[in-house]
Parts: C-alpha cells; structure tokens; sequence
C-alpha cells in the first residue's frame, strides 16, 4: 500500500501543491464560517472537480456539519474527504476485473494524442512484470504512426504485437491476435484502437465491430477508456461519445501529474459513472497505479 501511497502522492503532485493545497490552508482555520463555503466551492470548481460534483460535496458536507453541530476546519475538512472517497468509489460492487483473470482481452479506446498508445505499452508492462505473456493488437490501422509507435513500445516492453498493414481491416487484426494468443497460449490480449473524433459514427462503428470479433472468443472482455487528465472538462466531453457508443468499463486517466486540476477525476465518476481503473503518474513503463479511492484522496491532501 505505501508504494501505492507513494506513486498515486507523485502523480498528483501538482494538484496537491496547488488548488488542494489552497483547500486545506482555507479549512485549516479554527472555526468555518459562511463564506468559508462560497471560497470552497469556487477552489473545488478550479481544481476541475465540476460544477455538478462540487454542487454534490458541499450540499453533503454542508447536512453532515448541521447534524454533527460541526463547524471546526479540520472536522470539516474530514467529512469533505469521506465524502470525495464515497463520490469515487462508483460502482463498487463492480469494479473492473482487469488483471485479476487468467485470459483476458482489453480493448483501449481514446481520442488521439490522449496517451492511449503509451498508456497500452504500460499496462504490458505490468501484465508481463507478473508473468503473464502479452499480445498488442494494432488496430489503429488508419495512421501508420499509431502502428509504428506500438511496434517500437512492443520491442522496447518485450512483447509480441499483431499488425496488418495501413489501411487494413481493425476487426481482422483483433482476429489475428486472439488466434495468435491462442496458439501461444497467451493470457492478456491489449487492442489498440483509432481515435479519430471528427469521424464520430464511423469509429463508433468500428469500435463495435472489434468488440464482437473478441466476444467471440470465451475470454473476459474490458473496454478501458483512456482520458487525458491535463484537458480537463474537454476530456470529459469527449468521454462522453465513447461511453454512449460502447460499454466502458473502466476509465485509465493519463497524465495525471500533468496537471495542477486532480478535480477532474471527481468529475468524472461523477458525471460517466464509470470506476477508474489506472492513473498514470509519470512518463516511465513504471508511472501506472491502480486508482484507489482512499489513496488518491489522502494523496491530494497530504
């Protein structure tokens, strides 16, 4: 747990130095008067927590201090915590299963430029780190670039990448893939898919057609959503149109410690009402954490 502590502490870095860190001088006063609430909830709505989410914590906090009689900062600032970590901790009966089966097929959606394809090559990594053989699926087959830089992560993490050449059909090159893990035995298959929002229905479509070419084969399927965690509320629009058009599971927020705004993963349990499942918290193969409501709360408060 502490390396957990320590990872999740270094990806939020930023927003911890800044609009949380203003939140815990604000409440560290004696006592919390009226305008107390107004400057947190202005602190809440800058750190990118959302209009919505921030609405909801101190409408919550708020009841919790008339029925408790609370009204010191540092009692305040407790109940602020429990409540942000009851926020995060969306769907938690159900949480994604990613690495806890023995095969499993992970189809990684995202807009371009997200760090969907250096996400991928993270989550490789730590899949072969415990012992599992790994195949990436390049299904991104409309920019060569997007192929390139998966055969280079490939190479560098040391596993096996199915690839067709640019132009080809996606849905052909998850089939290959699922063959090929099939035939070597391999117990993790990574999809690496297009993110090219200005053609909305037709990667829509083609998003579908990967996810019935691998339902066809008895594994667990994820569908994990990589988010941009530096484009804030854009990044939440945009999640939007993956999560109406197929069935995310789990959200990976990307570049986390590239920004001063951490809000925005309240924002989006919030508003996708979809678990997080991985932050990254740094430019190595190393920088993924496995989100943890607690952790990430007690980091940005530290």
């Amino acid at each position: 747990m502490s390396n957990l502590l320590n990872k999740t502490e270094q990806g939020v870095k930023r927003s911890r130095e800044s609009w949380f860190g203003k939140i815990v001088h604000l409440l560290d006063r004696t006592m919390v008067e009226d305008e107390t609430w107004d400057e947190l909830e202005e602190l809440l709505i800058s750190a990118d927590v959302g209009v919505a989410a921030t609405h909801k914590l101190i409408e919550r906090v708020k009841q919790r201090a008339k029925e408790d009689k609370l009204n010191e900062g540092s009692r305040i600032r407790a109940a602020l915590k429990e409540e942000m970590v009851n926020l995060l901790s969306v769907d938690a009966g159900a949480r994604s299963t990613l690495g806890q089966d023995n095969r499993q097929v992970i189809i990684v959606a995202g807009v371009n430029g997200s760090g969907k394809t250096t996400s991928i090559a993270k989550l490789a990594h730590g899949f072969k780190n415990d012992g599992k053989k790994v195949i990436l699926a390049a299904a991104d087959t409309f920019r060569a670039a997007a192929i390139d830089q998966l055969k280079r992560w490939s190479e560098r993490v040391g596993v096996e990448v199915v690839a067709h050449q640019l132009g080809g059909d996606p849905g052909a090159v998850v089939f290959d893939a699922l063959q090929a893990a099939e035939s070597r035995q391999s117990q993790v298959v990574i999809i690496d898919t297009a993110g090219r929002l200005h053609t909305k229905f037709n990667l829509m479509e083609e998003l579908k057609k990967i996810k019935r070419v691998a339902s066809k084969y008895d594994v667990p399927q994820e569908v994990l959503l990589v988010i941009d965690a530096t484009t804030g509320q854009n990044g939440l629009a945009q999640a939007k149109y993956f999560t109406e058009a197929v069935g995310v599971t789990g959200i990976f927020l990307a570049k986390l410690d590239g920004t001063a705004k951490g809000g925005i993963v309240l924002a989006i349990c919030d508003e996708l009402k979809i678990p997080i499942a991985y932050i990254g918290t740094g430019e190595q193969l190393e920088d993924i954490a496995p989100f943890d409501a607690e952790t990430f709360v007690e980091a940005i408060f530290a």
